[in-house]
């Protein structure tokens, strides 16, 4: 019979358990044994969960306190100078530091950088090598998880970042060297680590690969044969795991290398079985990714049937089943959700149906004719065709008007270089404008009044007037601190995109569809079912109010369709590039309508822009094609007065300057504080034409930056950048951060940009 097993399953708790606790104890309410009593408690709820639906080898080390990436660092030793306690003993408070940039005993230090986790909207903290670095074993929580799970009798399964894979996310930072030079110090790291694996009992280890679905140079191909034939001596059985996407070239590579099993993506790369069957030794393990672990619609079992018994033919027993990836990426449970219609409840699988969906294939590889099999394929054919035929999902209104969009519409009638001086003659701002990305501190106060709002123990009136006074209070702060450009704090908006979700036609929402982003931080991603469009304005009643209250500039919010589909599930049975023409119209409107309202600046947030990028480059291109056109339909409807504003997160831009360019914008915001500038580099080399206004404030961090330090970044940026053509600002929006930290922050953004102007003064007679 095939063996059913998961990469990896969703650590948060079915009610956030982990955030709420991870949040106490950073406020001082939550001791670290009561913080490790609640890891204890989820891991081993989780581990139930799952093999109650029916899987049965159990991942362990896929539970991490603020990222799987940054407990890697941790248990191989690479911790940098600046976080390393002086008694040499790592700890929570170490990790922690890390990740946030306060702790004990480091409390002033610069976070490690974030960054995605390949083309998903998960954050991973990415490692920081030195040339001197050395490694050593640190860490003790995998260990201490297996010894727990193997205690409460579970079959185990331990999960680690391999070792090429560890080394192609991390950074140099003290100078230019080669991170593979690093490997020969590493494995033998991963060798201790392996030998502990099997001294606690462990048969398989589950070894992360995903980088062999990169475009990878010829000396990182080479070092996979040579690092694991090293680790061949380790005295246990190991799967090699890839996934995101298909090995294509690196199908030979993978296939041969001296491990004892090979886990592929199916959902994502379908068309590299036929390879994989022709390649892989039989004598190997075969595991397949044939429920999708990156989306919540339910899984076409006729269909994911089809590989697994031709695969069977030639592996038997050997043949694995698995979600295509690990299960982090999508929300834990589906049953508990009571609000959604039965309809559309039955065209769905959270994580937990997912493992039953892979317990069912497994099972009918082995039993194909059992009574269980043959009702579980009848469920899943009848789920599929009521999907498919479902008046829900389509509207003929807004396919005619995709079909109806013309050459013009893509287009701003003016060129840049000529907008940019009507833009600056309007606005009358000084030179180095400062600004914020959008968002304010989400108060307790502010969730309460939602939270009344949606009970309905206070109504319309009362809550316009509470989220109004909100905004007054926004306009106050950044009056009195003296931004340039202001926001109007979004108060009334739970999410970036879930608040325009709500009011966009062939979107549905889920209670408890929580996933994790990074650390604490959970978003509840909305769910495309249909074809999308918006009935009625959804900010301008709202920005209006806001550009009541100042005579300064306000700047529109709204989020790009790119964001809006890469941060939703999207649907499977539309091409992900027509969802995004069809969000693009609905934000078009919007676009239209705060300039109506006499709004001069829109921010089209395209946070989410790199994330959507093929992680092959033959395959960017038409990615990158239907991107730009998407948010140049959004924004090429205004007049030349009008400014556009985009802002993109975490993100290495070298490789997207011309798309980025050919979205036509007026000002681009990165994230940018946590990398010392060094992602201007690439604006730099590229020439870009437009303004750019690159973050001096790492929001994700409770620290305050002082003055000097914003100002020494924006030197460095000028450096880098024409100084007439800069911005200063956050690296993101404010919600997650307080008001006393946000207030302090900006008053010496506000300082250091002031700085600048006096120091290089005049910049620009009357511009931007």
């Amino acid at each position: 019979m095939a063996l059913a097993h998961t990469l990896g399953f969703p650590r948060i708790g079915r009610d956030r358990e982990l955030k709420q606790a991870l949040e106490a104890y950073w406020q001082g309410q939550l001791d670290e044994t009561g913080l490790r009593a609640v890891g204890r408690s989820l891991r081993s709820a989780h581990w139930q969960m799952q093999q109650d639906a029916g899987i049965e080898l159990l991942p362990v080390g896929d539970f991490a306190w603020y990222d799987q990436v940054l407990a890697h660092s941790l248990l191989v030793g690479a911790v940098p100078r600046r976080f390393r306690p002086a008694d040499g003993r790592v700890g929570l408070d170490t990790l922690f530091a890390m990740a946030r940039g306060a702790g004990q005993g480091c409390a002033g230090a610069q976070a490690l950088e974030m960054t995605k986790w390949f083309d998903t909207n998960y954050h991973y903290l990415v490692p920081e090598f030195a040339a001197d670095q050395r490694f050593r074993l640190s860490w003790e929580q995998l260990f201490e998880e297996v010894a727990e799970a193997r205690e409460l009798g579970y079959r185990v399964k331990p999960v680690l970042i391999g070792p090429l894979t560890y080394l192609w996310l991390g950074k140099a930072r003290d100078g230019a060297f080669d991170r593979l030079e690093l490997l020969e110090r590493l494995l033998p790291i991963y060798g201790e680590i392996l030998g502990r694996l099997a001294a606690l009992g462990v048969e398989w280890v589950q070894i992360d690969e995903p980088i062999l679905v990169l475009d990878l140079p010829q000396a990182w191909k080479s070092a996979f044969e040579r690092a694991y034939h090293l680790l061949q001596q380790a005295p246990l059985k190991k799967l090699l795991a890839t996934y995101f996407g298909a090995l294509d070239d690196n199908l030979g590579l993978a296939a041969n290398l001296p491990v004892d099993g090979l886990h592929i993506d199916l959902v994502r790369a379908p068309q590299q079985l036929a390879g994989v069957l022709d390649r892989l030794p039989p004598y190997k393990v075969l595991s397949l990714g044939v429920v999708n672990g990156r989306n919540v619609w339910r899984c076409d079992l006729e269909q994911a049937l089809q590989p697994l018994r031709l695969a069977a033919e030639r592996f038997g027993e050997r043949l694995w089943v698995a979600p295509s990836c690990s299960l982090l990426h999508s929300p834990m449970e589906l049953a508990r959700e009571d609000r959604l219609d039965e309809e559309l409840k039955g065209w769905l699988a959270f994580a937990v149906e997912k493992c039953r969906e892979v317990a069912l294939l497994a099972k009918a590889v082995e039993a194909p004719e059992s009574a269980e099999v043959h009702a579980a394929l009848a469920d899943s054919r009848t789920a599929q065709d009521a999907r498919r035929h479902s008046p829900r999902i389509h509207n003929l209104a807004v396919q005619a008007r995709l079909r109806g969009i013309g050459e013009n519409d893509w287009r701003r009638p003016t060129a840049f270089v000529e907008r940019i001086g009507r833009q600056r003659a309007q606005l009358e701002l000084p030179p180095f404008p400062t600004t914020t990305i959008g968002s304010f501190p989400q108060t307790a106060q502010i969730r309460q009044a939602r939270q009344a709002y949606r009970r309905g123990t206070l109504d319309e009136a009362g809550y316009r007037a509470a989220m109004q006074a909100q905004i007054r209070r926004a306009i106050e702060v950044q009056e009195r601190l003296g931004l340039d450009v202001l926001v109007h704090g979004e108060a009334e908006r739970n999410d970036m995109v879930e608040y325009f979700a709500e009011q966009l036609e062939g979107y549905a929402f889920t209670r408890f569809g929580w996933v994790q982003s990074y650390g604490s931080r959970c978003v509840k991603p909305a769910l495309v079912v249909g074809d999308i469009q918006r009935p009625r304005p959804m900010t301008v009643e709202w920005i209006r109010y806001a550009q009541s209250l100042t005579a300064r500039p306000m700047k529109g919010m709204l989020t790009g369709p790119v964001t809006m589909l890469m941060w939703s599930f999207p649907r499977e049975d539309l091409p992900r590039e027509e969802q995004a023409l069809q969000l693009a119209l609905a934000i078009r409107d919007e676009v239209q309508d705060l300039e109506a309202a006499g709004i001069r600046i829109v921010q089209i947030d395209e946070a989410a822009f790199r994330e959507g990028l093929p992680l092959r480059q033959a395959e960017r291109g038409h990615y990158l094609d239907w991107a730009v056109q998407a948010f140049r339909l959004c924004s090429a409807g205004v007049r030349d007065e009008t400014q556009i504003h985009t802002h993109m997160c975490y993100s290495e831009f070298n490789d997207l300057l011309a798309a980025i360019a050919a979205l036509d914008a007026d000002v681009i915001s990165i994230e940018a504080s946590r990398s010392q500038m060094d992602l201007l580099e690439a604006f730099e080399d590229f020439a870009y034409p437009g303004e750019i206004g690159p973050g001096v404030y790492d929001i994700h961090s409770p620290r305050v930056p002082g003055r000097e330090e914003m100002l020494a970044l924006l030197r460095q940026a000028a450096e880098r950048i024409p100084p007439e053509r800069l911005w200063v600002n956050p690296d993101c929006g404010l919600k997650t951060r307080g008001w006393t930290e946000a207030e302090a922050a900006l008053a010496n953004m506000v300082a250091a940009a002031r700085a600048m102007r006096a120091s290089r003064a005049p910049v620009s007679e009357g511009g931007a």
